[in-house]
């Protein structure tokens, strides 16, 4: 069991996502938190693997919340509660360590699909290859480099959707581009899984910020998290 503390200024908004997460068996048990220091003692007691905080936390603030939570040591994957305007909080957050975020709102099928891309720590293999192995590891085609569009022993991409949120067509290598951000690969990861070269991972992958309005992987991730691009 993960672990999870929503940690929120609002009662009612607090209360629903824990009730909502409590309907995701990976995230295991969740708790609420008012306040920073309401967050720092549940992480003392018992570390979660999983914080949402939210970008107005009253009191310390998410911003001062966030860093004590760094210095006691904790590992857990942080993901903001944020709304539109609340960039530059989003941008520091980020920048402290912070994956993503998502609205308020989010629902249980949303909760599952953090836990699944940010907790589960899931390894793309190529075919014959164990889960978690480095690639290439037991892959007949691993000794042979990179070639240009082959994508045997690739685990199935299947998106939600292939439409970014301002309308714009996401190409098939764009989303899988995407979807190994999601599960915390690299490019030279990426591209290794997808037989490309990394440049041509990093080409893919400028083409797909611009094209979802995100300014680095983290908040691609998010923006593939929230509009259902990936899963």
């Amino acid at each position: 069991m993960a672990g999870v503390v929503v940690c929120h200024g609002s009662s009612t908004v607090r209360e629903r996502i824990v009730a909502a997460a409590h309907g995701v068996p990976t995230l295991g048990p969740a708790r609420g938190a008012a306040t920073a220091e309401e967050l720092l003692a549940l992480a003392r007691k018992s570390s979660p693997a999983l914080v949402l905080l939210d970008s107005h936390l009253p009191g310390a603030g998410p911003i001062e919340a966030l860093r004590r939570l760094r210095t006691l040591g904790a590992s857990a994957v942080v993901i903001m509660l944020a709304v539109p305007g609340d960039e530059i909080t989003l941008d520091r957050a980020i920048a402290l360590g912070a994956r993503g975020y998502l609205a308020p709102d989010v629902d249980r099928s949303e909760l599952a699909a953090v836990a699944a891309h940010s907790l589960s720590g899931t390894v793309v293999p190529r075919q014959g290859g164990p889960v978690g192995a480095p690639a290439g590891s037991g892959s007949p085609a691993g000794d042979r480099g990179p070639v240009e569009g082959r994508t045997e022993g690739l685990a199935p991409v299947v998106p939600l959707r292939t439409t970014a949120p301002n309308g714009l067509e996401l190409t098939k290598r764009e989303l899988e581009v995407l979807t190994g951000m999601s599960n915390g690969r690299s490019n030279a990861q990426i591209g290794a899984d997808l037989f490309l070269s990394e440049d041509t991972v990093k080409t893919h992958a400028r083409r797909l910020f611009r094209k979802v309005g995100a300014a680095d992987r983290a908040q691609a991730v998010a923006i593939g998290l929230r509009t259902g691009l990936i899963r």
